[in-house]
């Protein structure tokens, strides 16, 4: 398959602190990438350079085009949506409202009637919840929430940070259920930083770990699955 994002030679900074010390990564059309490693290792930096929201250096590309450089709102629009880590929700606000939040970035908006309900489809509770403050939610729906408000831009490449983190094993089963049928059914491709490995691995076709900002392995997510050294030196299951 070609790749939609390919990121060549990366590194990234916040203010003399370089993070990210020449990645190269790729997530192909229709594809999920996972990107593996410990705390510290620089995945969530490598999904801020992809936005746009870290200083960098390198080439970032994007269905064909160089990205690197431009304002994330910019980035967005071109069909890139990202759910941070720790959900990122507007806490003050519905269910709905956060959802309109998500499309706030979109051209065209003509179908937003039946944007609403495609992630109704997905996430069924937070039709049940439109109307309910986004604070008052667990974790897992707020997580949801986060997946569900980046669907809203209807994007060709959705960026998820640490999905499964705080949430129970059967809530995290199950967003990941819903991302693999977003991936499988919309041709959304996946870029995925996730410390659950086994899971990740599962879910992803192609996987780079890293390591204090370098790229130590990548392939494809079968193999390091099956590497049963890199399992245990770098998955730690």
């Amino acid at each position: 398959m070609a790749a939609l994002l390919e990121a060549r030679q990366v590194e990234a900074r916040y203010g003399w602190t370089k993070v990210l010390h020449g990645v190269t990564f790729a997530v192909a059309e229709g594809g999920i990438t996972t990107v593996l490693g410990a705390n510290g290792a620089g995945k969530t930096t490598a999904l801020r350079a992809v936005c746009g929201m870290v200083e960098t250096s390198g080439e970032i590309c994007f269905d064909g085009r160089r990205i690197d450089g431009r304002a994330t709102e910019d980035i967005a629009r071109l069909g890139i949506a990202h759910a941070p880590e720790g959900r990122g929700t507007f806490v003050g606000l519905t269910v709905e409202e956060n959802l309109w939040l998500g499309a706030y970035a979109r051209r065209d908006r003509t179908r937003l009637a039946d944007d609403f309900e495609r992630v109704y489809h997905y996430f069924p509770m937070l039709r049940e919840r439109r109307r309910q403050r986004a604070g008052t939610l667990s974790g897992g729906e707020q997580q949801m929430l986060a997946v569900a408000r980046a669907l809203m831009l209807r994007p060709r490449l959705l960026l998820l940070d640490e999905p499964s983190l705080g949430l129970a094993p059967l809530v995290v089963r199950e967003i990941f259920r819903i991302v693999r049928a977003i991936n499988r059914d919309e041709r959304v491709s996946v870029l995925l930083v996730e410390q659950n490995a086994s899971l990740a691995l599962d879910l992803a076709d192609q996987a780079y770990l890293l390591e204090t900002g370098r790229v130590a392995i990548a392939g494809p997510a079968a193999d390091l699955r099956r590497d049963d050294a890199i399992r245990r030196s770098y998955l730690g299951y």
